[in-house]
C-alpha cells in the first residue's frame, strides 16, 4: 500500500472517531435539552467535557494529517517547470536516468528537495520497511534544525535511491574493478560531488543506500540493545549535538512593594560529539561471487555489528573516542552514587536505598537498568523484598517499585567481593541522549593477506564507517548503586 493511501485510510478512521465523539457530546446534553433544563448534572457535565476534549484532539490530529496528504497529492500532480526539476526527475521511476540525478539534485532548493523525496518514499511500500521505519525517515526529512538539516537527507535519498545507483553499489562492494555502465558511473559521482560540495561527509567510501542505512531506519524494536529503546536519540548532519540545559526558574514570594529576587535561570549548553564507528566484515571469493539478495543482508549485517558496538558503548563507553557510557559518565559524579549498605553484600535494602536517593521529578519516567545476574540475585530476595516484591523465585523481574527494568548483557555482573563496582542504574533515561550522524559508507578491501606468509586468503572484505556520540545531559536525574 502506498504511503499516501495509508494516509488517506488513517484519516478516514480518525474521522469516523470524531464523528462518534460528537454524538457522544449530543448524548450528554439530550437529556437536559429535553426536560428544557438550563445547567447540565455534574455526570452530564463531564461526560460532555470528555467528548469534546476528543474532538478537540482529533481536530488537531486531522489537520495536520490532510496538510501531509495535500503535500503529498500537490507533488503527485504538479508538471514541474525547466526552470526547476524536469518532469523526468523522478528518482525512483524506472524512467529516470542517473543524468537527472546528476544534474538536478544540486540545483533543487530546500522545499523541492523534501517534495521529491517525499514522493520517494511514497513509492517505497514494496522494501519491507516497517511503518514506523517509513515515519522516521519522513520525520528526519521534514525537519530543519541547526543539528539536522532534512533537506539534506532528503537530497541523500534522492542520490542513493535510484536504480543506478543501487545496482552501482552492490557491484562495487562485491567485484574489484567493477565495471558500470554509463547511468551507474553518473549516479556513483553524483554522490561523491554532492558529498564534497555539502561538506556533509568526507569522500572515498560509497554511501549506502538511505533506506538500508542503519544510521537512518535502525529501531531498538528487533535490537538487543536496550538503550535505543529508553534513551533520547537525535540524529543530525553536522559532526556534534548542541543543547540547551538549565536548572529553572527559582521562584520566591517578596513582600508587598519589594524588589523581586533575581530568579534568572543558569543556562548551560551541553555538547555531544558523534565518534567514528568501524566495523569490518570479511568474505569469501565464492560468495562475492554470487550474492543474491546482497542489500538486504548487508542490513541485517550491519545493524546487527552497530547494535553490538553501541550496546557496550551506551553502558560503558570511555567517552575517549568513543561516546561516554552511562555507567562512565555517572561514574565521574559523586553526587549521584549510591554505595552498598554492606560491602561485598547485595539484599533488599540497597534497592530501597537507591530508589530514595532518586530524586522524586525522575521517577516518574525511571528506568531500571541492570545485567541478567543482578536482576536474578533481586529476584532471589523473594519474600524478604516485603511488598516490594514483583516476582516469585522461579520468575524474572519486570518492574520495581513500579517502573520498568531493563537488562543489558554490559552492564556488570555482583561478584560479592568486597572491591570496588558498579551494580545497576536508576533514573529517567530521556536525560541520556544518544547522537546519530547521518550517513555511513562502506570501502571494499579487494584482497585481504594471511598473517603467516603474507599471502592472500581468497578473502575480501568492507570497512563500513559512521559516527556516533552519546552522554548523559542531567546526571542529577539518576542514581548509580555500587560498591565503594
Amino acid at each position: 500500500m502506498e504511503f499516501l493511501t495509508v494516509l488517506k485510510s488513517k484519516h478516514d478512521a480518525l474521522a469516523a472517531e470524531r464523528a462518534t465523539a460528537l454524538e457522544e457530546m449530543e448524548a450528554a446534553t439530550a437529556v437536559a435539552v429535553s426536560e428544557e433544563r438550563s445547567a447540565l448534572t455534574t455526570a452530564e457535565d463531564a461526560a460532555f467535557i470528555v467528548a469534546r476534549n476528543k474532538v478537540d484532539g482529533l481536530d488537531s490530529e486531522l489537520a495536520e494529517i490532510a496538510g501531509r496528504i495535500a503535500e503529498l497529492e500537490t507533488v503527485a500532480a504538479r508538471q514541474v517547470s525547466a526552470r526547476q526539476v524536469p518532469e523526468t526527475f523522478q528518482i525512483m521511476d524506472r524512467a529516470g536516468t542517473a543524468d537527472d540525478v546528476d544534474s538536478n539534485v544540486a540545483r533543487l532548493s530546500a522545499g523541492e528537495a523534501r517534495s521529491m523525496a517525499l514522493s520517494t518514499l511514497e513509492k517505497k511500500d514494496t522494501l519491507g520497511l516497517s511503518s514506523e521505519q517509513l515515519d522516521k525517515v519522513e520525520r528526519l526529512i521534514r525537519s530543519g534544525s541547526m543539528d539536522l538539516r532534512g533537506d539534506q537527507v532528503a537530497r541523500r535519498l534522492l542520490l542513493t535511491e535510484s536504480d543506478a545507483y543501487r545496482s552501482a553499489w552492490q557491484k562495487v562492494m562485491t567485484r574489484p574493478n567493477a565495471v558500470l555502465t554509463a547511468d551507474e558511473s553518473k549516479a556513483m559521482n553524483a554522490l561523491d560531488e554532492y558529498r564534497a560540495a555539502s561538506l556533509t561527509d568526507t569522500a572515498g567510501g560509497f554511501g549506502v543506500p538511505v533506506l538500508i542505512d542503519p544510521t537512518v531506519i535502525l529501531t531498538g524494536q528487533q535490537s538487543l540493545n536496550p538503550f535505543r529503546q529508553i534513551a533520547t536519540v537525535k540524529t543530525i548532519t553536522n559532526d556534534e549535538w548542541r543543547g540547551v540545559s538549565s536548572a529553572g526558574v527559582t521562584w520566591s514570594f517578596d513582600a508587598e512593594a519589594s524588589e523581586v529576587s533575581d530568579d534568572a535561570p543558569t543556562v548551560a549548553q551541553p555538547t555531544i560529539t558523534a565518534h567514528r564507528a568501524t566495523g569490518f566484515i570479511p568474505y569469501s571469493i565464492e560468495i562475492g561471487g554470487d550474492y543474491v539478495g546482497f542489500a538486504n543482508e548487508m542490513a541485517i549485517l550491519l545493524a546487527a555489528g552497530l547494535d553490538e558496538l553501541e550496546a557496550s558503548a551506551f553502558a560503558t563507553g570511555t567517552g575517549s573516542a568513543a561516546p561516554y557510557g552511562i555507567i562512565t559518565a555517572l561514574d565521574a559524579n559523586t553526587n549521584v552514587e549510591v554505595a552498598l549498605t554492606t560491602d561485598g553484600a547485595f539484599a533488599a535494602v540497597d534497592v530501597r536505598k537507591v530508589w530514595a536517593a532518586l530524586p522524586d521529578r525522575a521517577k516518574a519516567n525511571a528506568t531500571w537498568v541492570m545485567s541478567a545476574d543482578v536482576a536474578n540475585d533481586i529476584s532471589a530476595f523473594g519474600s524478604s523484598y516485603g511488598a516490594d516484591s514483583t516476582v516469585d523465585l522461579s520468575g524474572t523481574i519486570d518492574t520495581l517499585k513500579g517502573r520498568p527494568v531493563v537488562i543489558s548483557s554490559y552492564f556488570p555482573d555482583f561478584n560479592g567481593a568486597t572491591a570496588a563496582q558498579n551494580m545497576l542504574v536508576v533514573g529517567d533515561f530521556s536525560k541520556y541522549y544518544i547522537v546519530d550522524r547521518i550517513g555511513l559508507s562502506i570501502e571494499l578491501i579487494p584482497h585481504l593477506f594471511g598473517l603467516t606468509n603474507n599471502r592472500p586468503t581468497g578473502q575480501r572484505g568492507w570497512y563500513a564507517y559512521k559516527r556516533v556520540g552519546a552522554d548523559s545531559i542531567d546526571d542529577t536525574a539518576f542514581r548509580l548503586l555500587q560498591q565503594t
